[in-house]
C-alpha cells in the first residue's frame, strides 16, 4: 500500500515503505562502493539496541553473534549509532587493535565501515559494509560521500514511515548481490558443462551459503560421493570426513576476504586431497586434486607466494576467549597464557607486564630459565628507551624477528641475553587505557606475518581485558583482606585458666569480609568473649561489625554487667540509624570459680561440652536482635563452665544448611562436637569447620569461637 496520513485523502503513491526498501538501500550501497557484503539494522523504539533487519552479501549465520547488540557494545556499528558518526576499520591488524571481540570471531583480512542512519531528531537504526582485506586501508571521499549520502536518505525514509505510522519490518537477506561474468554468453552453457567434464580435476560450485550447485564427475570421484549426494547440501556436511570446523572456517575465510583460500584433508584411509577456493561475491568456486605428497603440500618452511598458514583457529580462539573470561586473579591470567595462548602462538616464554604510575611492573612470567632477565623491567619508567616501555606508553605493538632486528632499534637495552631469538610486544589496552604488555619470546628467529600479526593483537585486547579485570580484583582483595583483618582480633589473647581458638569464613567468592565478629576481652581476674552476625556479608556489614566490636569493648572495659553491655550496643546501634540488624551472645567468664555469665540477642545457642563427651544445648535466656528496639532488654543467665569442659559459641552459617531443620542442624553440630571434644582446642575447631572451608561456595559467613577453661 502506498503511504498515507491518517484522516487525510490518499496521497500520491511513493516508494513503498515495506519489504524492498532496506534491502534496496543496501545494495544500492553496496553497488555504488564495490563493498561486498554488508547490513541494515534498526533500533526498535526507545530501546538502546540495535536488531539486524537484513543483511546481504554473505550468509546471516557469519554474523550471529551480533544479530541484536546493545547501543553501549564496543563493535562499530554501535559506536556508529551512538556517536552519530562514519566508524572506519582499515583492516585485518586495525580491527584486531580497535575491536578484538570481533577480530577473534572472524580472523580474516577485511575492512569495514559503520555509518548511522538518522536524521537531525532521531537515530534510527546504522549500517555496516565490508570489502575484501584488497581494499586501500582509507575510505576514498568518493566512497564517504556516496554512503553518508545513501544513509541520510535512508534515514530520512524511515522517518517518513514513523510520521505515517508505517512500520518498517526485517526483510529477506539478500545472498546473490554481484553480477553472474557472462559465461554462458561466449560459451553457451551446454559447452561449459562439456569444458568443465573434461578436466583431469574435481569442481564444484557453492553458494554463498556453501551448498554445492554443481559438481563435475571427477569431483565426485575424488569425494566419493555420487553427484546427486553433494547438489543442494554444503560440502562438508554431505562429505563425512569433511565435516570439520577448521574446513568450514577456510570457507568462510574465503568469502570474507573475498582471497583465495587453499587446505589439504586426508580422504580415509590415505588419499590427502588438495582444495583450493575462489570466491566471488556470488559464491565460491573449488578446484579439488590429488595432492601428491603432504611433504609437499607442507613444507618446513614458507616459500615465496605461500599464504601464511593459520596460526590460531577460530575454534581455538573462540575457547581462549572464553578461558579468559573466567580468570579471576592476575595469577590466573599469567597461567592460562602460559598454558593455553603461548603454546598456542608457537611461544616459548612470556612476561606479562603492568603499567602504573608511570613504570612497569612485572606481574608474572613463565619459560625463563633466569628471571632476572624479567624482573629488570620491575619499576622501569615508560619513557625507558626499551621496547616493553614504548609498547605501553605508544600502544603501538613491536615485532622483532631475530636479536640483530632488535639490537639495530635499542642497541644497548639488551645487554643481559634472555636465551631466546624473536619477540612480540603486545600492548594491552583495556577501555581505551593502557594496564600493560604482555611480551612473548621465541627460540627460533621469526617471520610475523600480516595474519599473525593480527592474531596477536586480538589476543593482545582479550588479555588486557582479563588482565584489567583481575587487577581490579587483587586490588579489592587486598583492600578486603585487609579491612577484615582490622575489624577481627589478628590473634586471641592468652588468659590464665582459659584455652581459645576461632575460626572465620567469608561467604562472598572473591571478597574475604562479612559482618559476622567475635572477640575475647581481658578483664582481669574476669574475661568476656562476645561473638555476633551483623546481616549481610559485604563492606556495610563489616564495617557495621567493626562500630560493635569497638563498642562491646569499650562497654567491658569501664566494668558494664553482660546484661547492660547487651543494652548499651543496641541503643548504639539504634543511634547510628542502620537499617541492618544483628544478633549477638555476650558472656563473662569467670574461670577461678567455673562460672560464666551470658546475655543473648536473638543469637543461636551456644553448646557446652562436658569433660564426660556429653554435649548440652544452653538454653539461655534473652532477648531481640539487636537495632529492632532501643529499649530492649537482655536478660543473663548464669552457667556453670567447669576445667575441661569445651564451650562452641557460632554464628548462623556453620549450621544453615538448605533443605536441613535448624534444630537437626544444631543437633548434628553437637554430635561433632561431642566426638572431637578431647582432641586440642584447635583440632576441635578444624573439625567443626572442616566441610564449610572445603567449600567453593557458602551461604553464609561462619565464625566459631571454642573457649576451654584449664586448671590453674
Amino acid at each position: 500500500m502506498p503511504e498515507q496520513t491518517s484522516g487525510q485523502a490518499p496521497a500520491a503513491v511513493e516508494a513503498p515503505v515495506g519489504r524492498p526498501l532496506l534491502s534496496l538501500a543496501l545494495t544500492q550501497m553496496m553497488d555504488a562502493v564495490g563493498a561486498h557484503s554488508g547490513a541494515v539494522y534498526l533500533r526498535p523504539g526507545e530501546e538502546p539496541v540495535l536488531e539486524m533487519a537484513v543483511m546481504a552479501g554473505l550468509p546471516r549465520s557469519f554474523a550471529a553473534p551480533w544479530e541484536r547488540v546493545g547501543l553501549s557494545a564496543p563493535i562499530p556499528v554501535a559506536e556508529a549509532a551512538r556517536e552519530r558518526r562514519l566508524v572506519w576499520v582499515g583492516g585485518q591488524e586495525e580491527m584486531a587493535r580497535r575491536y578484538p571481540r570481533i577480530a577473534v570471531v572472524l580472523p580474516y583480512p577485511f575492512a569495514l565501515a559503520a555509518l548511522p542512519v538518522a536524521t537531525a531528531s532521531r537515530v534510527y537504526g546504522a549500517v555496516f559494509l565490508t570489502w575484501p582485506g584488497s581494499h586501500p586501508p582509507e575510505l576514498s571521499d568518493r566512497e564517504r560521500r556516496e554512503l553518508t549520502s545513501a544513509c541520510e536518505r535512508l534515514g530520512l525514509r524511515l522517518e517518513r514511515a514513523a510520521a505515517h505510522h508505517r512500520a518498517v519490518l526485517a526483510e529477506a537477506d539478500v545472498l546473490d548481490v554481484g553480477p553472474l561474468g557472462g559465461v554462458s554468453d561466449t560459451l553457451g552453457s551446454l559447452e561449459a558443462a562439456r569444458m568443465v567434464a573434461r578436466l583431469p580435476y574435481g569442481m564444484c560450485a557453492l553458494d554463498l551459503s556453501g551448498r554445492v550447485g554443481f559438481a563435475n564427475a571427477a569431483a565426485s570421484e575424488m569425494l566419493g560421493v555420487p553427484v546427486r549426494g553433494l547438489l543442494g547440501s554444503q560440502l562438508w556436511a554431505s562429505v563425512p570426513w569433511l565435516n570439520d570446523p577448521v574446513y568450514e572456517e577456510r570457507y568462510r575465510a574465503a568469502l570474507i576476504s573475498q582471497e583465495a583460500t587453499s587446505f589439504v584433508a586426508l580422504r580415509p584411509p590415505s588419499d590427502w586431497l588438495s582444495f583450493r577456493l575462489y570466491p566471488s561475491t556470488t559464491g565460491i568456486s573449488v578446484r579439488i586434486s590429488r595432492a601428491r605428497a603432504v611433504s609437499e603440500m607442507r613444507p618446513a618452511g614458507p616459500r615465496p607466494g605461500d599464504a601464511p598458514t593459520r596460526l590460531v583457529s577460530m575454534s581455538q580462539a573462540l575457547s581462549m576467549a572464553g578461558a579468559l573470561t573466567e580468570t579471576v586473579s592476575v595469577h590466573d591470567v599469567v597461567a592460562l597464557i602460559a598454558d593455553e595462548i603461548a603454546p598456542a602462538v608457537g611461544s616459548q616464554a612470556l612476561a606479562l607486564l603492568g603499567a602504573g604510575a608511570g613504570r612497569l611492573h612485572v606481574l608474572g612470567h613463565h619459560g625463563y630459565a633466569d628471571p632476572h632477565v624479567v624482573e629488570r623491567f620491575d619499576g622501569m619508567p615508560l619513557t625507558a628507551p626499551v621496547p616493553g616501555a614504548h609498547a605501553v606508553a605508544h600502544g603501538v605493538p613491536a615485532f622483532f624477528e631475530s636479536r640483530e632486528h632488535l639490537e639495530r632499534l635499542y642497541p644497548a637495552r639488551h645487554a643481559s641475553p634472555d636465551g631466546f631469538a624473536a619477540w612480540a610486544y603486545l600492548p594491552l589496552i583495556a577501555s581505551g587505557r593502557p594496564v600493560g604488555a604482555c611480551v612473548l619470546a621465541y627460540a627460533e628467529p621469526r617471520r610475523f606475518s600480516t595474519h599473525e600479526r593480527a592474531v596477536l593483537a586480538s589476543l593482545a585486547g582479550l588479555i588486557a581485558q582479563a588482565l584489567d579485570r583481575a587487577l581490579l580484583y587483587d586490588v579489592k582483595h587486598q583492600l578486603a583482606h585487609g579491612l577484615q583483618a582490622a575489624l577481627l582480633p589478628p590473634s586471641l589473647p592468652s588468659l590464665a585458666g582459659l584455652e581459645a581458638t576461632a575460626r572465620y569464613l567469608p561467604a562472598t567468592r572473591g571478597m574475604e569480609i562479612g559482618g559476622d565478629f567475635y572477640d575475647l576481652v581481658p578483664s582481669p581476674p574476669l574475661a568476656a568473649a562476645v561473638i555476633g552476625d551483623v546481616q549481610g556479608h559485604n563492606v556495610t556489614a563489616a564495617g557495621l561489625m567493626g562500630q560493635i566490636r569497638t563498642a562491646v569493648r569499650a562497654y567491658t572495659t569501664v566494668g558494664q554487667e553482660p546484661g547492660e553491655v547487651m543494652r548499651s550496643t543496641n541503643r548504639l546501634l539504634s543511634d547510628l540509624g542502620s537499617e541492618l540488624l544483628a544478633s549477638c551472645l555476650y558472656l563473662r567468664l569467670d574461670p577461678a570459680r567455673g562460672r560464666a555469665v551470658m546475655a543473648r540477642a536473638g543469637h543461636p545457642p551456644p553448646l557446652l561440652r562436658r569433660p564426660d563427651g556429653r554435649v548440652r544445648v544452653l538454653d539461655l535466656a534473652g532477648g531481640p536482635l539487636l537495632g529492632i528496639d532501643d529499649s530492649a532488654t537482655y536478660p543473663t543467665t548464669e552457667v556453670e563452665l567447669r576445667a575441661g569442659c569445651v564451650l562452641a559459641l557460632y554464628t548462623d552459617g556453620l549450621i544453615e544448611t538448605p533443605g536441613v531443620d535448624i534444630e537437626d542442624a544444631v543437633a548434628e553440630l553437637g554430635r561433632r562436637l561431642g566426638a572431637a571434644g578431647d582432641r586440642p582446642l584447635e583440632g576441635v575447631a578444624d573439625e567443626l569447620v572442616g566441610h564449610y572451608a572445603a567449600a567453593e561456595e557458602r551461604i553464609d559467613d561462619v565464625a566459631l569461637l571454642l573457649l576451654r577453661p584449664r586448671e590453674t
